[in-house]
């Protein structure tokens, strides 16, 4: 049995049920076995018909699905909300998708070996597909590996993290509802890591989606079967860089909140500020007051704006890092109390080492660093520096130093005068380097899905 608790104060929810090495074998010869018999297929307008149905379910229990996400994820009710929402409108995403999903015609008759001949490719799903996810979208997340599966026709097998089961379980049973037949949506909540590797790794798997830590992500990936895809998404250590002609009064709010929404935990949050020399201390007082406004403390209280960290091991070592970078020579502007056994006060450190882990390595937690540089090409190479990259920021009101930065940032994607965890959900997302391979994002996602088959035609 897993018990799962609440991330705030540790409190019982349930207790569930673990699959053990003989339910991952029946999960994956009923996976096998549809996917197998092709007239069972079911066809795009019947996908697009249980997408629309799913999210509709959805619809109706939202407010079951936040406060379960606020208490198993410790995210912020209204943030918990905004999950909610945009689940809902990421199944609509999928099944609209359907409507421009298909292949193209091949030129023939470029030659005369090609003659007389029309070619055409369609779109097949690859096969069963191995989901892992993460703890810190703890439906959306979900949705982002299972719609596209249901879109695509792909069988689909989903492991979420231990520590926030429930949304995915509750989740998977409106899929049924739905009216998807079981095997192509099946949930695994193995009694071991082990199985979860071999889950990943079995040779049926054709893709897997991962979701997680790198060093977990990138053992997998070695180890697929021959022939298997995947998507990996980690994490990273997101820069922002506020230029001297930044409006500071518009810049604020957005700062704090790609720094600290779900109190860090997020793989695009907002780490390392570089800020101009010039508007530095002007920059810093006002974001060091937003910082100790922000309310901190039971993610089900629709007030609180900064809730804990998952588990409280992270708050741990969380706490240590802060401690090294100030022992180190870090000014600590603000916060680095501990309020709880899982919650840390929103922290803000002036010019961390660079050798300090919280300018080398992801902190995921409620914690962001500022570094003033004096000259453009100074910061964005600073930015550029770690081994990871995936989404970042540049604020300026001088459009040229906005492109250059936007130019020059190492990023999957730059935003700019908006923060570094700016994301809808249509959109590519995908993390470089150490952070990811693949792209998300849920036609992205469809695409990987799937395979191109040519079919020729001989005229003659």
């Amino acid at each position: 049995m897993l018990q799962v608790v609440q991330a705030y104060d540790r409190a019982p929810i349930a207790e569930i049920a673990t699959d053990d090495a003989a339910a991952l074998e029946a999960k994956l010869q009923a996976a096998e076995k549809v996917f197998r018999d092709r007239d069972s297929w079911l066809k795009p307008h019947e996908r697009m018909a249980i997408l629309r149905r799913l999210a509709g379910l959805l619809d109706g229990k939202r407010e079951h699905f936040a406060r379960q996400i606020a208490r198993e994820g410790g995210k912020p009710l209204p943030d918990a909300i905004v999950e909610t929402t945009r689940a809902i409108d990421g199944i609509h995403n999928a099944a609209d998708e359907l409507r421009n999903f298909g292949g193209r015609e091949i030129p023939m008759g470029l030659s005369p070996a090609a003659a007389n001949r029309w070619a055409f490719t369609t779109k097949e799903p690859i096969g069963i597909v191995a989901a892992i996810s993460a703890f810190n979208h703890p439906l959306n997340l979900i949705v982002h590996q299972v719609a596209p599966a249901i879109a695509t026709g792909c069988p689909v097998i989903v492991k979420p993290a231990g520590t926030t089961p429930l949304s995915c379980r509750d989740f998977v049973a409106l899929v049924h509802e739905a009216g998807l037949p079981e095997a192509w949506c099946q949930t695994f909540i193995p009694e071991s890591t082990e199985l979860a590797e071999k889950l990943a790794t079995d040779r049926r798997i054709a893709f897997l989606s991962f979701i997680g830590s790198a060093k977990v992500g990138w053992y997998l990936h070695s180890k697929l079967a021959h022939g298997a895809r995947s998507a990996l998404e980690h994490g990273g250590a997101a820069p922002a860089i506020v230029d001297r002609s930044a409006d500071l009064d518009k810049i604020i709010e957005p700062m704090v909140k790609g720094g600290y929404y779900h109190a860090g935990q997020v793989c695009v949050s907002t780490q390392r500020i570089f800020v101009h020399r010039e508007i530095v201390d002007a920059f810093t007082e006002r974001l060091v007051a937003r910082v100790k406004a922000l309310r901190t403390g039971d993610p089900v209280l629709k007030e609180t704006e900064v809730g804990p960290l998952i588990q409280p091991r992270e708050a741990d070592r969380v706490a240590a890092w802060i401690d090294e970078a100030v022992n180190g020579g870090a000014k600590l502007a603000t916060g680095g109390k501990r309020l709880s056994e899982t919650t840390l006060e929103p922290t803000v450190l002036l010019d961390p080492a660079a050798d300090a882990k919280v300018s080398q390595l992801e902190i995921f937690g409620p914690v962001v660093g500022i570094y003033p540089y004096e000259k453009l090409d100074e910061a964005i190479a600073r930015a550029n520096a770690l081994p990871v990259a995936f989404q970042a920021s540049i604020f300026a009101g001088d459009i040229d130093i906005a492109l250059r930065a936007a130019e020059r940032l190492d990023a999957s994607a730059v935003m700019v005068n908006d923060p570094t965890t700016f994301r809808t959900d249509w959109m590519p997302f995908a993390g470089r380097r150490e952070s990811g391979y693949g792209t998300g994002g849920i036609p992205y996602t469809m695409r990987d899905m799937t395979q191109e088959k040519m079919i020729l035609f001989n005229r003659r």
